[in-house]
């Protein structure tokens, strides 16, 4: 019996690479691309000033976002090669090494009143919150997957995720980095309710995360100097806030859209961007993108995550297993989830919470990581089975897991 647990758990060479089933999804990938190459554009087009005025280097974002795009793009390639069972071997460690993350940036000098990076002399700054997300989703991939069936008990549907979650929550809280705690919850919200945690126990769990939220803000709006006070007061008081103190970044960022009207003002014409709106190659590129492009270009950029999101889904829907299914539904939850969050702070919908937009905003590690995360979505399309309630005799032989997945089922059963 031993013997047997051992086996199970050694990890051989034909269970880290997926190279069988029909090769990976290529609209998926095209999608990708298309995010990359219109986002490289835009931070171009957004960072050149301020390349200019502060470096005297109109290619300084670019140069560095380009680079990072090729190692994300190597990276991509290699993870779409990678199996899904050697990441689930690792999900443990991959947790371990977040919260290790999280622990270092604390050693690190604060910037605007945040210790949330790692800086790597010569090569910049990292956020382990990126990886953070990560973590969450293959851990909670692995337990919903273990635990079908029995996911109607406190023991297996609740404790197992609050154990994951705790940490890394109070961690971030600690940063303080309240946008990637909200990502986090919607992430982990929306995996639950997919996986088929009992609604008794998923309402338990929204119930808590609602309170949660609401805590925190009540208690910042009675901390005045507070990290959260000044965003969610400028928030609720938004038509009554200095426009040139306090609302300074929200106004800007709405006339910059509003400036853009049906068709924009044109390519690199953009006039925000001459060191009047912050954080305009980062936080607010969608404003300049806006600004420039106009309406029609907004629509562009919104149908690309929306067709990054339901492609996504397609691939969950017919992954091989469970896992591979709850993987990719983390991964492309995540993205959507993030370029929403963004796009309501750039149109002033919600509190301005610092997040960036995916394939857009500069960021050299965040980039690389996402690319990494595509690449593991592409791994479980090659296996697939996308003609789904046919007889296809290749698409089953490409399945290397020994386990079969029917996306509504709600379990995985052994051959």
């Amino acid at each position: 019996m031993a013997n047997t647990k051992k086996k199970e758990k050694k990890i051989e060479l034909k269970d880290i690479f997926e190279l069988g089933g029909h090769g990976v999804d290529i609209p998926f990938l095209l999608i990708t691309l298309a995010l990359l190459v219109f986002g490289l554009i835009m931070l171009y087009s957004a960072g050149y000033v301020k390349g200019i005025y502060a470096f005297n280097d109109e290619y300084h974002y670019i140069k560095k976002q380009c680079i990072s795009a090729a190692l994300g793009l190597l990276l991509m390639a290699v993870a779409s090669t990678i199996s899904r069972k050697f990441i689930k071997h690792f999900s443990i460690g991959i947790w371990l090494a977040s919260l290790a993350l999280l622990c270092l940036v604390f050693l690190y000098d604060p910037y605007n009143s945040c210790q949330r990076w790692i800086t790597i002399k010569g090569l910049g700054t990292f956020q382990p919150s990126e990886i953070a997300k990560l973590a969450i989703i293959v851990n909670f991939a692995d337990v919903l997957e273990k635990n079908t069936g029995k996911l109607d008990k406190i023991k297996y549907g609740l404790l197992p995720f609050a154990i994951f979650l705790r940490p890394v929550v109070l961690l971030l809280i600690l940063e303080p980095h309240l946008s990637c705690i909200v990502i986090i919850f919607c992430i982990s919200a929306i995996m639950m309710f997919v996986g088929e945690v009992d609604w008794k126990i998923f309402a338990l769990v929204i119930g808590t995360i609602t309170l949660t939220v609401g805590v925190v803000i009540v208690i910042s709006m009675n901390v005045e100097g507070s990290y959260f006070y000044s965003r969610i007061h400028n928030f609720i008081n938004k038509d009554t806030v200095d426009l040139t103190v306090e609302g300074y970044q929200s106004y800007m960022s709405l006339l910059a859209i509003g400036s853009g009207g049906w068709t924009g003002l044109g390519f690199g014409n953009s006039r925000q961007k001459h060191l009047h709106l912050p954080e305009r190659w980062n936080d607010f590129i969608y404003s300049i993108a806006v600004e420039e492009l106009g309406f029609i270009g907004s629509l562009i950029i919104v149908g690309l995550f929306v067709a990054f999101f339901f492609r996504g889904m397609y691939i969950a829907r017919h992954a091989a297993d469970k896992f591979g299914s709850l993987l990719v539904v983390g991964i492309v939850c995540q993205v959507a989830i993030q370029a929403g969050l963004n796009i309501g702070v750039a149109t002033n919908t919600i509190p301005n919470t610092g997040i960036s937009l995916p394939f857009f905003s500069e960021g050299g590690t965040a980039l690389i990581l996402l690319l990494a995360e595509v690449g593991v979505v592409l791994s479980i399309s090659r296996t697939c089975n996308f003609n789904e309630g046919k007889s296809d005799e290749s698409n089953n032989s490409g399945r290397r897991d020994s386990r079969t997945y029917k996306s509504g089922a709600g379990n995985s059963t052994e051959n």
